[in-house]
């Protein structure tokens, strides 16, 4: 089993900064990635970032790019999320997620992260 525990969350203004943390802990040498997530009240959640343990190749969706940057710490297995010029459409429950090393490509794939932490909650007022 792998546990994740996310912080970091808060209220901001619209154009300001927060920096997630996800901190991992237990069976970690099973993942091969780590990706955030985000819902937002009444859609569907969506992959915001991804980055591999190895090499630290990273991912992001197109409405992040620019604007967030993922990164990692081995030794403490920790990931983070640096978001900057903050939306008010980036408001949602940020999750962290472990990705399974069985699946290959496709990091903004759900089905391939099968340990999630229970979300660390972003609102950005304008």
């Amino acid at each position: 089993q792998v546990q994740l525990v996310e912080s970091g969350g808060g209220l901001v203004q619209a154009g300001g900064s927060l920096r997630l943390s996800c901190a991992a802990s237990g069976r970690t040498f099973s993942t091969y990635a780590m990706g955030w997530f985000r819902q937002a009240p009444g859609k569907e959640r969506e992959f915001v970032a991804a980055i591999r343990w190895s090499d630290g190749n990273t991912y992001y969706a197109d409405s992040v790019k620019g604007r967030f940057t993922i990164s990692r710490d081995n030794a403490k297995k920790t990931v983070y999320l640096q978001m900057n010029s903050l939306k008010p459409e980036d408001t949602a429950l940020y999750y962290c997620a472990a990705r399974s090393p069985y699946y290959s490509g496709n990091y903004a794939y759900e089905g391939a992260y099968g340990f999630w932490g229970q979300g660390t909650q972003v609102t950005v007022s304008s």
